[in-house]
């Protein structure tokens, strides 16, 4: 087995915490708990997905802040929020503040863009400004600024009994420095590379016609961490994490690897070539066990120059699955990487 040119040093998992219309506050529960069982099997990080009118978190910053009071080390993470659904102020404000209640534990992931759909959103999300609004970088930029304590205002000191400030409070001083931006593109990833911030890649990247093979998943995404890192001030040490679909089977009974390959099987063919007009090409999910996945992330060209993983979790699974496949993470899958869990996050068995 070919050795990775980075170890692997911190582990995360990233779910898209899915709940019933009828009881959602089941599904935020089980979210919670899967993020606390996290913690005890030594994860240095769990991620929250974004999911705006559907059945999914649609307000993450407010989860990673329960989150934040029932657990006291794994890092909390979006990835990612799209940006062209905030304000950057106010989600400034939201994200200051769920740092502070975390001990300085966020990780927010951005991207931009036109939400989703956006012509059936825009009159109820932006109905004065929808034909005006910039979903361009510069929407990221705005956000950077004042999480990183640039001016909000140009008004401060005392009115009457009130104080005011000319920046974002409350300011959570190493919030800056943990700005993910969430890219699969080459330009992307140079961007990201240009202000500073950490680059989270997925399962997705498009296919570029100036790119290598023209549809060999891992060598593009070698290709945009590459560029990430050529861009940006810390060079070669600049953070990179990797999201694929990561299934270990070594603890699952027979009708959970059955329903794994099962899902697998039906996500396959948009593998094979790049899908719609953006060209998007997939990564094939990974089920096997902790070994076989070890072998298969071993020989990933992009997998070998990382150090960080989030691996996704399927949207679709139950509880009791993400507690399986967590656990073969963790006790399997994480140290057949080259992985050492948190001591103070080890599961006592």
């Amino acid at each position: 087995m070919p050795p990775t040119s980075r170890p692997l040093r911190k582990l995360g998992f990233l779910t898209i915490g899915l709940f019933d219309e009828a009881d959602p506050r089941r599904g935020h529960e089980s979210t919670l708990e899967i993020i606390e069982l996290g913690e005890r099997l030594g994860f240095d990080s769990a991620w929250l997905r974004h999911r705006h009118l559907q059945y999914g978190i649609s307000s993450p910053v407010a989860v990673m802040a329960a989150a934040s009071q029932r657990t006291s080390r794994i890092e909390l993470g979006t990835a990612v929020i799209p940006l062209g659904w905030e304000n950057p102020l106010r989600l400034a404000e939201d994200l200051a503040t769920a740092d502070i209640l975390s001990g300085g534990r966020v990780n927010p992931g951005v991207s931009v863009g036109p939400p989703m759909h956006y012509g059936q959103v825009k009159e109820a999300l932006y109905p004065d400004t929808g034909d005006a609004e910039d979903f361009s970088y510069t929407r990221v930029r705005r956000l950077l600024d004042f999480v990183r304590g640039g001016s909000a205002t140009g008004f401060s000191g005392v009115e009457g009994f009130e104080v005011f400030s000319d920046r974002v409070q409350p300011h959570s001083p190493g919030l800056g420095r943990r700005m993910w931006y969430g890219g699969g593109s080459l330009g992307s990833a140079r961007w990201a590379g240009e202000q500073g911030m950490n680059f989270l890649t997925s399962s997705v990247v498009k296919a570029e016609e100036t790119e290598g093979p023209a549809f060999d998943f891992a060598e593009i995404q070698l290709s945009h961490i590459r560029a990430f890192r050529a861009r940006h001030p810390d060079g070669e040490a600049a953070r990179v994490s990797q999201g694929l679909v990561v299934i270990p089977t070594d603890s699952a009974s027979p009708r959970q690897r059955a329903g794994y390959e099962e899902y697998a099987a039906r996500r396959t063919p948009r593998t094979t070539t790049p899908q719609g007009p953006a060209r998007l090409l997939f990564a094939p999910d990974v089920v096997g066990t902790s070994e076989e996945i070890a072998e298969r992330l071993h020989a990933h060209a992009a997998f070998r120059e990382v150090d960080e993983v989030a691996f996704a979790l399927p949207f679709t699974f139950r509880h009791e699955d993400y507690v399986q496949i967590l656990t073969d993470m963790a006790t399997k899958l994480g140290p057949a990487l080259g992985w050492k869990p948190s001591e103070q996050g080890v599961l006592r068995t």
